[in-house]
């Protein structure tokens, strides 16, 4: 039988002896569970320094370039204007991190470039460090695709001029990769137009926490569209259409022979466009030459929009900015903002574009003077104009409340100043323009009477000839209550389907005028709001409400003489005939005519009854339901 002495001189360790072994609970440990005191004691030597994968070395590139699906979209839409490109498609889904894709007219790539296309550092722009002294295109390191395909799977279609077909390839960490496993990585020939189309799918796939940085796609789409609006405006002569995938309206449509200001109005709005100024200033001291577009004075807003291109590249300048700003500063109120599109061109020597690895930044010399003439001579423009102000006024509202335009006192007898903050701003979209209140322009028409006179005049005025006026006899006869189901439940049927906005809308609404009368199209204001509504659906549905409100009471339109029933339906019958298009639709005219003439003459008195449609026993039509007085009736017959 062991005992303790046995244990303690060397037996093979228990559970309890494991057991006082164990570090205390709040000892620190490393990854590997160790205690961190049993360590060896770290050493003094400094880490020997290794080369990073090429992989790792990659990503992190792409990373730097292509931030988010906008600058990617950047870099696509500069390789395709550098291929000469005059028509632009871009399709986004997700934001662009789905599915991002640009398609061109330009001039292709050749079949044999397609296995060096996404390497890094492969370009068609430069061929020596020198020619970036000289550089007229937006591409010159050949990065972008590379960097695309390191971060995505990209897919490029292209077709020249001269090839028979086009070439479709997929690219993955910059090479050549098969479409599907199994299949062959080379160039596929497919059907084709002349031209390029990039498409790029999950971005940020093998990058998790860059792809879960974007939180809002809306938000990435609203940045792609911002991105192509500054190029659609800057690239003459180019086209430009983007859209979501799946939609077949497109979200931004710019013509490629559309003018400067043209693309400014569809893209920015009339607002802008009418109001502005072109502007243009060149120095050979300084090399450079600027021209655009900003608006006068009449324009402003809470933020500046500035368009920005230097050397026809998208670029963001703060000096540049906060310089137009102050020199809008003494036209504008405060807190008011321009609009300017400014397209600035500096001797290629002088400027710097490899600055900033998504190309956003450039550097030139002497960026101050230049900065000061291109102001001063946006100063001497606005100053130029600056003769005039428009103000938007409103016209005081029937009904509304005249405001005391005396100035208030104090109790000492001195005019008192009214506060900022006590004046509430009304905008342009909460006026009510038009009233169902109002006094109607026709209410002040003179009426014409069988022999008007004017009175102390002794001179006739001629009036325009008028339609006889209808005559209306009044009946003594009680309102008939209606107990009939049927009709009990079409009420309740309307009664449970009626939209009450709507039933305001139409109960106050302002008649504007007729759009389009073969679409039946008329425009209606209710409130600050335009309505467009098909007018012959809306009576439709209004004298059928009218009809089951009034069932059993409706007047009558008498006609003297009667008319012959059966003449009316045969008109009808032959007219239903001659739209038949099949020989088993086609019916005998008389046939027809003479049975619905005697079913109508013989249910007569429930007809008269229910409807005031009255026929005599001989078959004559001696009145139709009167739903509305007012409306003219007017019957036209073939003779």
């Amino acid at each position: 039988m062991a005992t303790d002495a046995d244990v303690d001189m060397g037996c093979a360790p228990t559970a309890s002896h494991d057991i006082l072994n164990v570090p205390p609970s709040g000892t620190k440990r490393n990854a590997d569970g160790q205690p961190i005191e049993n360590l060896p004691a770290k050493s003094d030597a400094p880490r020997r320094i290794r080369a990073l994968d090429p992989n790792v070395v990659n990503k992190i590139a792409a990373g730097e370039i292509i931030v988010a699906p906008v600058h990617a979209l950047k870099e696509l839409i500069e390789n395709a204007v550098d291929a000469g490109a005059t028509s632009l498609d871009v399709l986004a889904k997700d934001g662009g991190l789905k599915l991002l894709q640009i398609t061109d007219n330009g001039c292709g790539i050749q079949k044999e470039d397609l296995a060096i296309l996404c390497e890094r550092h492969t370009t068609s722009k430069i061929t020596s460090f020198e020619d970036l002294a000289a550089i007229a295109t937006y591409g010159f390191r050949g990065e972008a695709l590379a960097s695309i395909s390191h971060i995505a799977h990209l897919s490029v279609t292209t077709k020249t001029k001269d090839s028979d077909l086009a070439w479709r390839a997929h690219y993955l960490d910059g090479k050549l990769a098969p479409a599907k496993p199994g299949q062959s990585a080379e160039p596929k020939g497919v059907a084709g137009r002349p031209g390029t189309q990039i498409t790029v799918e999950d971005l940020f796939y093998n990058i998790p926490t860059r792809r879960r940085a974007f939180r809002s796609p809306a938000d990435e789409f609203n940045k792609i569209i911002d991105m192509v609006g500054r190029y659609a405006v800057h690239c003459k002569g180019v086209g430009f259409t983007c859209k979501k995938a799946g939609e077949a309206s497109t979200n931004l449509s710019i013509q490629a022979q559309a003018t400067v200001i043209d693309r400014i109005r569809q893209i920015h709005g009339s607002a802008v466009a009418n109001e502005l100024l072109e502007f243009s200033v060149a120095e050979d001291r300084w090399g450079f030459k600027a021209e655009g577009f900003t608006t006068n004075a009449n324009y402003s807003v809470k933020k500046t929009t500035l368009l920005l291109f230097i050397n026809h590249r998208c670029v963001e300048s703060t000096h540049i900015k906060k310089a137009i700003e102050q020199t809008y500063a003494n036209f504008l109120p405060k807190n008011g903002h321009p609009f300017i599109y400014l397209s600035l061109e500096i001797e290629p020597a002088r400027v710097d574009v490899n600055v900033h690895p998504t190309k956003r930044e450039v550097h030139f010399l002497n960026e101050d003077e230049i900065i000061q003439s291109i102001c001063e001579h946006i100063e001497s423009k606005l100053a130029a104009v600056d003769t005039s102000r428009t103000f938007m006024t409103q016209t005081l509202l029937p009904g509304a409340k005249v405001i005391d335009s005396t100035p208030q006192t104090d109790s000492d007898g001195t005019p008192g100043r009214r506060t900022p903050a006590s004046k509430k701003r009304r905008y342009s979209n909460d006026l009510v323009r038009t009233d169902t209140t109002e006094r109607k322009i026709t209410s002040m028409f003179a009426r014409a009477g069988p022999s008007e006179s004017t009175g102390s005049m002794d001179h006739t005025v001629e009036t325009t000839t008028a339609p006889e006026a209808h005559e209306y006899e009044m009946v003594d006869r009680e309102l008939v209550q209606c107990r009939l189901n049927s009709v009990k439940k079409l009420r309740d049927e309307v009664r449970e389907d009626t939209h009450h906005d709507l039933t305001e809308i139409f109960s106050n609404h302002t008649f504007v005028g007729i759009v389009d009368e073969q679409r039946r199209l008329a425009a209606i204001q209710g409130g600050v709001k335009l309505y467009l509504i098909d007018y012959g659906r809306t009576c439709y549905e209004y004298f059928y409400q009218l009809a089951l409100t009034d069932f059993g009471n409706f007047g009558a339109i008498k006609f003297n003489p009667s008319l012959d029933l059966r003449e009316l339906l045969r008109g009808a019958a032959e007219m239903e005939r001659s739209s038949i298009t099949s020989p088993e639709e086609d019916f005998e005219v008389e046939t027809l005519v003479d049975r619905v003439a005697d079913q109508l003459i013989e249910r007569r008195e429930m007809l008269l009854e229910y409807f005031s449609l009255e026929i005599s026993p001989a078959g004559e039509l001696v009145s139709l339901p009167l739903l509305l007085k007012g409306p003219a009736l007017t019957l036209s017959y073939a003779n």
